[in-house]
């Protein structure tokens, strides 16, 4: 069974993108995309992306039931984009994604952890690669399961870079 949540966007495009992953995934103009959880899925993964269309743009692949928790996210094709894995044995449950399928430290594209070890709503502080000191966030997420929203913001700023709301589910 699978429950969608639309990503609505805006009509106001991007005034700077940035390219974090790849300038592939940029556009300069908002895109709409349904995060669909596959629920009882264990051997590969419980998530895939569409756009507005029912295409798969996104997968995430990896077994749930592991000793290590590493999923890679794949595009239409199953070609890798990038890798995530939780780190063992942190107080805020720290997450590091690496390009392609690697997770050689020279890989690194970002790192995110918990904001703080207690939460009522999801709060992510995200840190490049490049901002070793991680004394300043270098983007901030907001976010809810209950209320199926998501907000990104650059640092600490108000800025929104991007936003993930349920406007209706659809089966």
């Amino acid at each position: 069974m699978a429950y969608p949540v639309p990503v609505p966007s805006s009509s106001t495009p991007l005034a700077n993108p940035v390219s974090i992953i790849s300038p592939h995934f940029c556009a300069p103009y908002p895109i709409d995309l349904a995060i669909i959880r596959k629920v009882l899925t264990i051997t590969d993964g419980n998530f895939v992306v569409t756009d507005i269309n029912g295409n798969i743009v996104f997968k995430v692949k990896g077994a749930f039931l592991t000793i290590r928790d590493r999923r890679v996210l794949v595009d239409a094709a199953g070609n890798p984009i990038v890798t995530l894995k939780k780190k063992l044995m942190t107080a805020h449950d720290r997450w590091q994604v690496f390009r392609g399928e690697s997770t050689e430290p020279s890989d690194l594209l970002f790192s995110a952890k918990r904001s703080s070890m207690f939460q009522l709503k999801t709060k992510l502080d995200v840190f490049l690669a490049n901002n070793t000191s991680e004394e300043v966030c270098d983007f901030k997420v907001k976010g809810s399961w209950l209320e199926r929203s998501c907000v990104v913001y650059a640092g600490e700023s108000s800025t929104i870079v991007a936003q993930e709301i349920l406007v209706y589910p659809y089966i």
